[in-house]
């Protein structure tokens, strides 16, 4: 065999023992979100800012016909609760401090289009700590600023899972079910 195919037959088996590992691990490429039939048209309830439009374009994204209004037969997913708050974790010499947490709570619900509970009230907090340095403000707010907007992302991903579930559970419940009581069909 020459050279050069040994070599491509070596890379084939590097490719093929990185797919392997990968799969192994858990990796697997994000599939879009499936979301219940009864949110497919959907007016955002919260307050003007980042997370309302990145929330939108998700929504958007997945399938979703997001409405500027509510009305008849369109879903209301309620973001009464959305706060960003600083809390001091490490103080150095002289009291100064040297790390902080930034926490993120969010609180939301879904109703559908004919007055149905999706999705009781839930609360996600999220938070990630950062160091400070007393000689780099400038540095400090903009680091705040990206954790917020990672906070963001990441808070608009963990909703959109909690859809996902409530989809795959109305899937589970059989029709005769679901029409049913909710007494009745809460047995887990």
């Amino acid at each position: 065999m020459s050279s050069m195919k040994v070599g491509r037959l070596l890379q084939r088996a590097l490719l093929l023992v990185s797919a392997i590992s990968l799969s192994a691990c858990g990796f697997h490429l994000r599939e879009n979100v499936k979301l219940p039939a009864s949110i497919q048209k959907v007016h955002i309830v919260t307050g003007v800012g980042d997370f309302q439009r990145m929330l939108a374009r998700a929504l958007v994204v997945a399938g979703v016909d997001v409405k500027d209004e509510g009305g008849p037969g369109i879903a209301e997913l309620r973001v009464p609760v959305a706060n960003f708050s600083t809390d001091t974790l490490t103080a150095g010499g002289y009291a100064r401090i040297t790390e902080y947490a930034v926490r993120y709570t969010v609180q939301f619900s879904v109703i559908d289009g004919v007055g149905n509970v999706v999705i009781p009230p839930q609360t996600i907090g999220m938070q990630r700590e950062y160091s400070y340095d007393a000689t780099n403000t400038i540095g400090n707010a903009s680091e705040v600023s990206e954790i917020q907007q990672s906070l963001n992302q990441d808070m608009v991903q963990a909703i959109l899972f909690r859809l996902q579930a409530a989809s795959k559970h109305q899937m589970a419940v059989p029709a005769s079910a679901s029409s049913a009581p909710a007494a009745a069909t809460s047995t887990h």
